[in-house]
């Protein structure tokens, strides 16, 4: 951009505009020209329109923000760090050391970022009062934890740049960017009341689901299953005949192990019984399918459980209470199963690392302890009158 110091020789006579929404109209100076925030703003002689529209279109964002406009060619753009960002991410995808729904997440924060700062923004112009007024933006919509972690994502991709060496400094957050404190977050939580299900809400869920998520939502009370564990479950994970179930967490392959109600290992026969042929021959080890030939669990936010899940609650009204799905049910089993006063039992059956010198040394746990913390839980969900977790 070029403002008007001295004024260049006149032409004869104006050109029109070279169609009527040409967002640039033609000034006497001899140059395509626009008004913005009050300033006159130059783009281009009146012989290249579409030079002076390139122009204005790579600068607009920087002049209606107040800002200087940059050359891309003097630094890097946001537009080229995302890029880049996402290159590196996919490779980890595809090589498994992240998970699809990382990457998504990882793709949803690069998004947030060229919606507010552009493609063609520099990085290095980015100041701390534009993550202040992101942060207003992202706070309006989002609750605590989902805010704190939209900007620790947004905070991991502007890393990146400085760690690999494509900017000069490191970027400045101020004081403003930063996640949400734990005691925003404790009052949230206390706001919207515990990510519990009473015994009587399970029991009503149970007598209305169709047999294959009957079986899922046992293995979530029972063994504190959430919906990736239901959705990857092989059927050489369980042993229906002495009723267990032996299946590293696929979130971070730590061991574990649970034994399982007879009414868990009843709903489990009944869905291999009636499981569809999978679609894909590399399911047919698992132990559900849907209808559809499917799995019932999708490396992204878009869980078919979760959906179903949801679908349930409504039509039986349990859903008033924000928050609540099927990852409840583990939050709902871990609260119980802690009242039966065996934390390593509980740890192993939910797949817990804990960080502790004696988990190092203690190699198993018997199947007896196991079986006291689930029956514990058993004993509570079947309760005809019970004292429900705290609400």
């Amino acid at each position: 951009m070029t403002e008007a110091n001295s004024t260049p020789a006149t032409p004869r006579s104006k050109p029109s505009k070279p169609y009527p929404a040409f967002p640039l109209f033609a000034h006497a100076a001899g140059v395509w020209a626009k008004k913005i925030r009050g300033k006159l703003c130059y783009f281009g002689p009146w012989s290249d329109p579409d030079g002076a529209l390139t122009k204005y279109l790579e600068q607009k964002d920087a002049l209606h923000a107040g800002r200087k406009p940059r050359d891309e060619s003097n630094g890097l753009t946001c537009k080229q760090l995302v890029n880049r960002f996402l290159d590196v991410k996919a490779s980890l995808r595809d090589s498994g050391e992240i998970t699809n729904r990382s990457w998504d997440d990882y793709k949803a924060a690069c998004d947030i970022i060229i919606a507010e700062f552009s493609r063609s923004r520099l990085v290095e112009d980015i100041d701390p009062e534009d993550f202040g007024i992101l942060r207003r933006k992202l706070a309006k919509k989002w609750g605590p934890v989902t805010l704190g972690n939209a900007i620790q994502r947004i905070r991991v991709v502007f890393k990146f740049a400085w760690d690999e060496g494509l900017i000069a400094r490191p970027v400045r957050y101020g004081q403003s960017f930063k996640r949400p404190t734990r005691k925003v977050i404790r009052l949230d939580r206390a706001r919207k009341g515990p990510k519990l299900f009473r015994a009587e809400e399970i029991r009503r869920l149970l007598d209305a689901a169709p047999v294959h998520i009957q079986a899922m939502i046992l293995l979530g009370t029972n063994a504190g299953f959430g919906p990736a564990d239901c959705g990857t479950l092989p059927l050489n994970a369980i042993d229906l005949a002495s009723g267990i179930v032996d299946f590293p967490r696929p979130k971070t392959g730590i061991p574990r192990r649970a034994v399982l109600w007879p009414e868990t290992v009843a709903a489990l026969n009944q869905a291999i019984a009636q499981r569809p042929p999978p679609a894909n021959p590399e399911h047919a080890n698992r132990v559900f399918i849907t209808k559809y030939g499917a799995p019932w669990f999708k490396d992204s936010s878009d869980h078919t459980l979760t959906k179903e899940f949801a679908k349930l609650l409504q039509k039986l009204r349990i859903n008033g209470r924000k928050g609540l799905g099927f990852y409840t049910l583990r939050h709902t089993f871990r609260t119980v199963a802690d009242e039966a006063k065996d934390q390593p039992a509980t740890d192993y059956i939910m797949g817990h690392e804990v960080p502790h010198v004696s988990s190092v040394y203690r190699e198993t746990i018997s199947d007896e302890r196991l079986k006291a913390v689930t029956e514990y839980v058993r004993r509570w969900l079947c309760a005809e009158k019970h004292t429900p977790p705290v609400e």
